[in-house]
């Protein structure tokens, strides 16, 4: 594709899935397998299979291993999937590549291979520095395991992010404040606070449900993503996304791509992509998604194409998640609608209320506004 092609209509990005884990989460919803191990090698080769209908090699500037837990794979099978990536997704010179990993998950052998294929940005899934709430999310890593991780990548691998998780049951203040200064403590390149949610189905959410776990009322909740903003501001970081934190020059970049509402690849069980304005989204299930990408088959579950109003408007719901907001002659530019014509009328009344900030460049939230961001981004739509 011809480097002149926009980006939110040909992909400069690619995600990859690995959904095998050791253990299901409680509060996950994600496209996960526990127990499959033994598929892996097939999952490689299906990988491969679904990747190879690219037809040619595609560059891209960023790449994203997530999962699952793609570093449960074994050593031997990281470097398989690693070099299938780089033969389908070579990397453009000064790209980013991020893998997450869980805590205790990664060994000498493993970073190794990260390193050598060209991984250069790994995401642990730290969610807390204390047993208790470790427990009760259902983490099986301690918090140990956290430090011994990032002094491992360290060695070589420059940037590490941390992902914690606030709003766990029963947590308090001085526990969140307590996470915050153990990552701070180990100088993160990147920080993601993530609120918890009860998504339909998971144990977590038959829990609540059941009465065994009562979650924080909203102004609890509310506290703990204020101190986050306040810690992590204060001790430098840039808070460039509402759940996210990086030091200058550590943006995720491949999130960005989603932020942008640019387009992107998907590959692997469950993942999705945004080619040409149409969206698609793989089967969740392991053996399904095996069997139809070895056998040529689409393994896409659902397929959208917005029409341009709706794209416009999903454009304007991810873009203000942002720090800088929207931009108005970028988003006319993206879009071909004026950010007026896109949003509902409750445009001036937000910036009145001080929820939103208007420069007559772009809009952006307020420290307000991020607070009730979804119900803002609703009123918008």
């Amino acid at each position: 594709m011809d480097e002149a092609t926009p980006p939110w209509v040909w992909p400069r990005a690619a995600y990859v899935h690995v959904p095998f884990c050791a253990h299901h989460c409680g509060y996950c919803d994600f496209a996960i397998s526990v127990g499959q191990d033994h598929l892996a090698e097939l999952y490689l080769d299906a990988l491969e299979a679904e990747m190879a209908t690219l037809g040619a090699s595609q560059s891209v500037r960023t790449l994203f291993i997530g999962g699952g837990t793609p570093t449960h794979l074994s050593a031997e099978q990281l470097a398989r999937l690693l070099t299938s990536i780089r033969r389908w997704l070579p990397l453009e010179p000064g790209g980013e590549w991020t893998i997450e990993a869980n805590p205790d998950t990664l060994d000498d052998d493993k970073v190794a291979v990260l390193a050598d294929h060209g991984v250069n940005r790994v995401s642990l899934g730290a969610q807390s520095f204390h047993p208790h709430l470790l427990d009760i999310l259902d983490r099986k890593h301690l918090p140990s395991h956290v430090p011994q991780a990032v002094e491992r990548v360290r060695r070589r691998i420059a940037v590490v992010s941390l992902d914690l998780i606030f709003g766990a049951p029963g947590q308090t203040e001085r526990e969140w404040r307590g996470d915050l200064a153990a990552a701070l403590a180990l100088n993160p390149d990147h920080l993601s606070t993530y609120g918890l949610t009860y998504e339909k189905g998971t144990p977590l959410w038959k829990q609540r449900e059941r009465g065994q776990v009562q979650p924080l009322d909203e102004d609890a909740e509310l506290t703990l993503y204020s101190t986050a903003i306040d810690v992590l501001e204060s001790a430098g970081l840039e808070h460039y996304e509402i759940s996210s934190f990086a030091r200058l020059g550590r943006r995720c970049r491949h999130n960005e791509v989603y932020w942008a509402n640019e387009a992107y690849f998907g590959f692997g069980m469950g993942a999705a992509r945004y080619v040409r304005g149409r969206r698609e989204l793989n089967t969740r299930d392991l053996k399904t998604y095996i069997r139809r990408a070895l056998s040529g088959e689409p393994a896409t579950f659902q397929s959208e194409e917005l029409g341009p109003e709706e794209r416009a408007r999903e454009t304007m719901a991810v873009q203000l998640r942002r720090a800088e907001g929207i931009d108005r002659a970028g988003f006319r530019m993206q879009t071909g609608f004026d950010l007026e014509a896109t949003a509902s009328r409750s445009l001036g009344s937000l910036i009145q209320q001080g929820l939103l900030a208007e420069d007559g460049t772009s809009v952006r939230l307020t420290r307000r506004g991020k607070y009730v961001a979804d119900g803002v981004i609703e009123r918008l739509l």
